[in-house]
C-alpha cells in the first residue's frame, strides 16, 4: 500500500483520522472513496478491453483500501475470484508484467500450464525485464562470484540462469493474477526470493503461483540438457541435473516451499494420488529425495483435511513435474567445472 499521512481530516465531518484508519469513525465515510471510484473505473475499463490481469490488479488495490468485513469488500473479493478463474481459462487474456509496482505490457500467452511449458520461446520479454532491476542484477553478480569460486564460471553462470528462470516463473504467475511483487533477490549460496506485496486470493491462486517456479525451472533444465546433447559439454548436463534436483526439492510440501503451496489446493484423495505418484517415481529412479517428499506428503495427507474442491490442474502439474524432473536428476555427469 502507499504510505499514508500520519493524520488526515475527514472532509465530511472534520474528524481527525489516524494513519491506519480506512473510514471515519464518526460518519463512516471511506477515507479513500475517490481513489476507490477511480480504481473501480480502471478495473471495469481494463476488463472491457480484455486485460484481465490489469483489472485484477486494480481490484486488489481497491480491496486494500477498504475496512475488513464491509459489503463493498465482499463484492470486490467475489469479482477477484471470478476474474482469477477467467485468467486461468481464457487463452486470450492479456496479462501485464508487474514488478516493484511498475506495470509493463507483455504478450498474451496460452492457458496457464501451456504458457509455462513454452516459456523459453514466449516469455523472453518477462525474463529480460527482471534484469532491469538493480537489486536483481547486483545480487545476481554477487551470487555468481560465490558459485564461480566453487565450481567455475560456466557452471556458475548456468546455475544463476536456472535459479533466475525459476524465480521469474513466480513473478510471471503473480503478474498474471494482478498481484504486485518485487523482482527476484539473489541470496548467495541459498538461491533467490521474490517478495509478494499482496497475497493470493485463494489456495487455488497460491498453488499456481507456487508451482510456476518449478515449471519454469523444469523448462530451464530441459534447455540446458538439450544444449549438453548438442555440444557434448558436460557442464551443461551438470547444470540440468542440479537445476532439476533443486526444483524437485522445492516440491517438498513443508513451510513456504513451492510444494507446500501446491498441496494446499489438493483434496485428501488427490494427495493420496500424489503419494502414489511419488512412490512410482522412486521405484523407477531410486532418487533418495523422493523418499523424503513421500513421507512429508503422507504425513500432510493424514494430518490435514485437505481442500474442499478438487484441483485436477494442480495434481496434473505435480505429476508432470515428477515425470520430467526425476529422470533429469539421474543424468550421468563426469564433472561440474569443465
Amino acid at each position: 500500500m502507499n504510505d499514508l499521512p500520519a493524520t488526515a481530516t475527514c472532509p465530511e465531518c472534520g474528524t481527525q483520522l489516524g494513519p491506519a484508519m480506512l473510514n471515519c469513525p464518526t460518519c463512516k465515510r471511506l477515507r479513500h472513496s475517490d481513489e476507490l471510484k477511480q480504481l473501480a473505473q480502471s478495473a471495469e475499463q481494463s476488463e472491457a478491453a480484455g486485460d484481465l490481469s490489469l483489472a485484477l490488479g486494480a481490484w486488489r488495490r481497491a480491496l486494500e483500501l477498504l475496512p475488513p468485513g464491509t459489503k463493498q469488500g465482499e463484492v470486490i473479493s467475489a469479482k477477484i475470484g471470478v476474474l482469477s478463474l477467467r485468467v486461468e481459462r481464457d487463452p486470450s487474456a492479456a496479462p501485464k508484467q508487474i514488478v516493484d509496482g511498475a506495470t509493463k505490457p507483455r504478450k498474451g500467452g496460452l492457458a496457464w500450464l501451456l504458457a509455462t511449458a513454452a516459456l523459453l520461446l514466449s516469455k523472453a520479454k518477462t525474463l529480460l525485464l527482471g534484469l532491469t532491476k538493480g537489486s536483481t542484477f547486483f545480487s545476481m553478480l554477487l551470487s555468481m562470484g560465490v558459485y564461480w569460486a566453487a565450481f567455475g564460471w560456466r557452471f556458475a553462470a548456468g546455475l544463476i540462469v536456472s535459479i533466475y528462470i525459476h524465480e521469474m516463473g513466480h513473478v510471471a504467475a503473480l503478474a498474471r493474477y494482478g498481484i504486485r511483487a518485487s523482482a527476484p533477490m539473489f541470496i548467495p549460496g541459498l538461491g533467490a526470493v521474490v517478495r509478494m506485496k499482496q497475497y493470493p486470493h485463494s489456495p487455488r491462486e497460491d498453488a499456481r503461483v507456487g508451482l510456476a517456479g518449478p515449471l519454469w525451472g523444469m523448462a530451464a533444465a530441459i534447455g540446458f540438457w538439450s544444449i549438453s546433447l548438442a555440444t557434448g559439454w558436460q557442464s551443461w548436463a551438470a547444470i540440468a541435473k542440479v537445476g532439476a534436483w533443486v526444483n524437485l526439492f522445492n516440491l517438498m510440501p513443508v513451510w513456504q516451499l513451492d510444494g507446500a503451496r501446491g498441496l494446499r489446493a489438493l483434496t485428501r484423495i488427490e494427495r493420496i494420488v500424489l503419494i502414489f505418484a511419488l512412490a512410482v517415481a522412486w521405484v523407477l529412479t531410486h532418487e533418495g529425495l523422493l523418499i523424503l517428499l513421500l513421507l512429508v506428503a503422507a504425513w500432510r495427507a493424514l494430518a490435514e483435511k485437505g481442500a474442499e474442491k478438487p484441483d485436477v490442474g494442480i495434481l496434473a502439474t505435480f505429476i508432470v513435474l515428477l515425470a520430467i524432473l526425476c529422470p533429469l536428476t539421474q543424468l550421468k555427469v563426469r564433472g561440474l567445472a569443465q
